[in-house]
């Protein structure tokens, strides 16, 4: 009785390691080119002075970045202008911002984080912004 339980145990535990395995995101760096080209380069050549390429900085330093969640030099979270509200807020003037309006903003977030680090100093097709 006691091997039978212990097996079943073993089994649901496998079960649900496996699940929550199979639902972890895949980022998609080609989603994430897209809204940064379109939304992000698009704001920063308007309003901050020019682009920011992904291969301005290496993967470390884009980790280091994204972790930090600073935009502006510190004076807001870069994370706002990934969210769904920045996105609603501006989706009628750009057709990026309207297409991902309803991506989780953590799923657009990694999309982010994958094209960067591809396309970084290092990365695997270091990537300018045009």
């Amino acid at each position: 009785m006691k091997m039978r339980t212990f097996a079943s145990a073993t089994l649901a535990a496998s079960l649900a390691l496996l699940s929550a395995t199979a639902t972890a995101y895949d980022a998609d760096w080609k989603r994430g080119r897209v809204y940064y080209r379109s939304v992000c380069t698009a704001c920063h050549a308007a309003q901050a002075g020019g682009s920011i390429a992904p291969s301005t900085m290496t993967k470390a330093e884009w980790t280091t970045y994204l972790k930090a969640d600073k935009h502006a030099k510190g004076k807001d979270s870069m994370k706002q202008y990934i969210s769904k509200s920045y996105r609603a807020s501006i989706k009628s003037q750009n057709k990026a911002a309207e297409k991902f309006a309803d991506v989780p903003d953590e799923e657009l977030l990694e999309d982010i984080r994958a094209f960067v680090t591809k396309g970084a100093k290092d990365g695997d097709s270091p990537a300018s912004c045009s």
